[in-house]
């Protein structure tokens, strides 16, 4: 976390595609709200006006979008949301509760797409302002199990956004890339399997919660 953030807590729920994300970040305000504590939902790519019109582009299967411009429209993205919501309730002691953040770049983008993720870590510093998650929830899921999910939740028989349209091998790197992360800073972030129901996946979650003693 930035040194000039001391007072808020910030949460983000990461994952392959339909691994739940929302429905569990839905979930999860409402146990904080019954607490009586303050709490923003937001996401990304998104968040704010002009980052939900970029998010529009950037999921749009009309688009080709090289995967260096991809990049970059992301952390466009997230230098906006960043300022307008995340920093501003954390400054307020807030809880920032987020669906994706710098992990999904680091997965999606340097895992899956396999640009550099030196040249990856640079920009999230840069676009978060250094702002870093106390804690990081990956909800895990099977690749086919997953996009199953994704695909049955589209309207009139579409098959999903820009990413959920690649191929299994991309996202099998991207889940793999999502473990690795996982590997690498296990204090921070925490694997939860998305697996069972709705229910059973909102006590695995609020479980982590209460190990940093939020629930």
């Amino acid at each position: 976390m930035s040194r000039s953030i001391k007072k808020g807590f910030f949460i983000t729920l990461e994952g392959p595609d339909g691994c739940g994300k929302t429905t569990q970040a839905l979930a999860l305000k409402k146990r904080f709200i019954e607490q009586g504590k303050n709490v923003v939902h937001t996401r990304e790519p998104g968040g704010t006006s002009f980052a939900e019109d970029l998010r529009k582009i950037i999921l749009n299967p009309k688009h080709k979008i090289s995967p260096t411009a991809e990049l970059l429209l992301y952390e466009a993205s997230r230098a906006h949301h960043t300022e307008e919501v995340i920093r501003p309730t954390l400054e307020k002691g807030g809880i920032v509760l987020c669906e994706r953040y710098t992990d999904a770049t680091m997965a999606y983008q340097g895992y899956g797409r396999g640009l550099s993720l030196e040249t990856i870590l640079t920009l999230n510093k840069i676009a978060s302002g250094g702002i870093i998650p106390h804690l990081t929830l990956i909800l895990d899921i099977p690749v086919k199990e997953g996009l199953r999910r994704a695909r049955k939740l589209q309207e009139d028989g579409e098959k999903g956004d820009r990413l959920e349209r690649e191929s299994l091998k991309f996202h099998y790197r991207v889940r793999e890339g999502y473990l690795s992360i996982v590997r690498n800073e296990p204090k921070r972030v925490r694997i939860v399997s998305s697996l069972g129901s709705r229910e059973e996946v909102q006590e695995r979650i609020w479980r982590e919660v209460q190990r940093y003693g939020l629930g």
